[in-house]
């Protein structure tokens, strides 16, 4: 399937665990509104295929930005614009962009929170992290790369936006709101569906999305509570160690798990397998239990492989293919 993908970046992004979730959305076939108390980047909701959605993050600036695309302050033409104005202030700008860089982070975190300068900040900023301090300010270092505004990345995010834009349903249809996820999840009727991506308990937070066990504690008591179904989006486990929230709150429940790769920091050692789980109050009997969908991509990669032993053993190689010649294999 292809995967719309928004115009907001952070890491733990669910981009490819979109087809995952959505076939686990669909055992659930409920027919009623699409709630999400962790927003995040909304790729998940953009997703879901949901023409009423209540739409919650405690970030404010995700929020605003949506809410802008939603009553058109935000389009495509006007990001283009600004993304052009400021992309050649940053390649000009002195100390290879970081001065550009600075001025445009001091304005943001000065006050005037202009959503542009949201979309700017994030893309500009180190590793495409989104990370505020205690006191709400924007704090990641720039990229280090002057050009980093090139036409083909400016067109690919005004695309986004663009894309998004069709999507985002009018009021009432789609409300988005800035509360704590406990007021969102008591809206929720029985014909609803639930879905949850709260920061991972025991792993970085922002200032936006601080998670303690008594956080987790909340969410687990309020969606045991519920009619509506939910889906929850945590970790199980990863090569030092096991979730704990699992066996102390969500093992209750249905849970579903696929190993995943997550490019968390700069570093390659924070560059590892987290296995992902999705928590749900359903039936799962016909869903596989772990790594689902990933039997025929691995069945193709052993074909795959098979087929390129085949060539080396009988001496084709890609140069050999390129001039039409069978080279015999060397002994």
């Amino acid at each position: 399937m292809k995967v719309i993908v928004p115009p907001i970046k952070s890491q733990g992004i669910k981009t490819k665990l979109i087809p995952w979730i959505k076939d686990l959305v669909s055992i659930a076939d409920q027919k009623g509104k699409w709630i999400e108390p962790f927003l995040g980047t909304g790729v998940v909701a953009f997703n879901s295929g949901y023409k009423k959605a209540i739409l919650n993050d405690t970030n404010p600036h995700i929020i605003g930005f949506y809410k802008g695309i939603q009553d058109k302050t935000i389009s495509a033409p006007l990001m283009k614009k600004y993304l052009e104005e400021e992309g050649k202030l940053l390649s000009e700008a002195e100390n290879n962009g970081y001065e550009h860089y600075l001025k445009v982070r001091s304005r943001f975190n000065g006050g005037e929170f202009s959503p542009y300068d949201f979309i700017f900040l994030s893309r500009a900023g180190f590793n495409g992290m989104m990370r505020f301090g205690s006191k709400g300010n924007w704090n990641i270092p720039f990229c280090k790369k002057p050009d980093r505004f090139a036409q083909a990345y400016i067109t690919k995010i005004t695309n986004q936006v663009a894309t998004v834009s069709q999507i985002i349903q009018p009021k009432p249809n789609w409300t988005f709101h800035n509360k704590s996820f406990a007021d969102i999840i008591p809206l929720a009727s029985e014909n609803d569906i639930i879905y949850c991506d709260p920061p991972y308990y025991g792993r970085h937070v922002d200032y936006y999305n601080g998670w303690t066990e008594q956080d987790e504690e909340l969410l687990f008591n309020l969606l045991s509570e519920t009619k509506a179904k939910f889906i929850l989006s945590t970790w199980h486990h990863n090569d030092w160690r096991e979730n704990e929230m699992i066996n102390k709150f969500w093992n209750k429940f249905n849970i579903v798990t696929k190993d995943h790769f997550y490019h968390n920091g700069g570093n390659i050692e924070n560059r590892r397998t987290v296995v992902e789980a999705l928590v749900c109050n359903f039936d799962t009997d016909d869903f596989t239990t772990h790594n689902h969908g990933l039997t025929e991509k691995i069945k193709l990669e052993q074909l795959a492989l098979r087929f390129e032993e085949r060539q080396e053993a009988l001496g084709i190689t890609a140069a050999t293919q390129k001039a039409g010649k069978r080279v015999p294999k060397t002994v």
